[in-house]
């Protein structure tokens, strides 16, 4: 599994909820821009995308 954040769902402009959900500090966001994150860091846990209000967060099946 692997995260996608698909960048055309994330509004602008917002503090993101996932980054403070993340366990392992994966997502970080610089100022209100759309957050990034850090595959050496992400667990593929799903938490943030449990949280994410817009869908703009997922977790994909990576071999597919």
């Amino acid at each position: 599994m692997a995260l996608t954040i698909e960048k055309s769902h994330c509004p602008q402009n917002h503090k993101c909820p996932a980054v403070n959900a993340c366990p392992v500090d994966a997502l970080s966001q610089e100022g209100l821009a759309v957050p990034t994150v850090d595959t050496e860091k992400c667990v593929a846990c799903g938490k943030c995308a449990e949280v994410c209000p817009t869908g703009a967060l997922r977790m994909d099946d990576a071999s597919a």
